[in-house]
């Protein structure tokens, strides 16, 4: 069972904003431990694409492909 959820918005805006890209490279690096979820809105509007980690709830917003390594090293 994951520990940890990584939420990212698949909505209109998200999506818009390259949130399908963001999506795939989370989930290259997707493990045991960490659940990679593509999620509706995530309440953020115009910040996309958003991520929102659980269960610490911390929120990143516009977010790049290339950014998504930082992020799984920080968790």
């Amino acid at each position: 069972m994951s520990e940890r959820k990584v939420l990212v918005c698949q909505n209109r805006s998200c999506r818009k904003a390259g949130a399908k890209k963001v999506l795939a490279a989370l989930e290259t690096l997707a493990t045991e431990k960490v659940a990679v979820v593509a999620s509706g809105c995530l309440g953020h509007c115009g910040s996309g694409p958003m991520a929102l980690i659980l269960p610490e709830e911390t929120w990143y917003d516009h977010l790049h492909p290339e950014d998504v390594e930082a992020i799984v090293q920080l968790q």
